[in-house]
């Protein structure tokens, strides 16, 4: 899979620890690729379409890219259909 630009990137490396859970709100068919962290969440922006998955695996990777670890790192738990979605940080 080719890297993903994006406009904004939030520094989540403090987060990367084996183990943790991450749940992220997801906006898809948004103008730009973008990271962004709130007091207490996560947003992560994708211009691709929620369709067969395509946005998901976006967000795992640019929440990959953020965090500083492989996207084969994250795992989804549950949301796979949904806006908000957690996924656990292993390696």
């Amino acid at each position: 899979m080719a890297r993903i630009k994006a406009r904004q990137m939030a520094d989540l490396s403090a987060l990367a620890i084996s183990g943790t859970q991450i749940t992220v709100r997801v906006a898809p068919k948004a103008a730009f690729n973008a990271v962004i962290q709130d007091a207490d969440q996560i947003r992560v922006m994708v211009t691709t379409v929620p369709e067969g998955g395509k946005a998901t695996a976006d967000v795992q990777a640019l929440l990959a890219r953020a965090l500083g670890v492989a996207p084969s790192a994250l795992t989804l738990i549950r949301g796979a259909t949904s806006r908000d979605k957690t996924f656990a940080l292993r390696f």
